[in-house]
């Protein structure tokens, strides 16, 4: 007699208390943590001031540059590969907060 396959739980509209925390889903010693603490102490006040005011926010150049780092470290150089990593990736998603700047946005930081 053949044994009755068992499954896991499987719900896709399962809704939790609390929605889970991106920092909890990147392990500690991931290398996004890594590029995140290296451009953390690293001095852009340079490039800060370059950034002529007026107009709307612009995105943090600190979270740019973490973002292209650590795609490259991806060997990720298209910035419209970048544009959906931001959109789909976990790690990303951590390393930007969120923040989901476009290929244009991406690109002309780049330049």
């Amino acid at each position: 007699m053949k044994a009755k396959a068992v499954f896991k739980t499987y719900d896709q509209s399962q809704l939790s208390l609390l929605p889970p925390s991106y920092d909890d889903l990147v392990p500690a010693n991931h290398p996004v943590r890594i590029v995140n603490t290296i451009i953390d102490q690293i001095d852009i006040s340079a490039l800060e001031r370059s950034y002529k005011g007026g107009g709307t926010s612009s995105y943090h150049p600190r979270m740019l540059i973490k973002v292209t780092i650590y795609a490259y470290l991806r060997n990720m150089y298209s910035s419209r590969k970048i544009e959906q990593a931001l959109q789909e990736n976990i790690h990303f998603l951590w390393l930007s907060g969120q923040s989901k700047p476009d290929h244009n946005t991406i690109n002309d930081f780049r330049g």
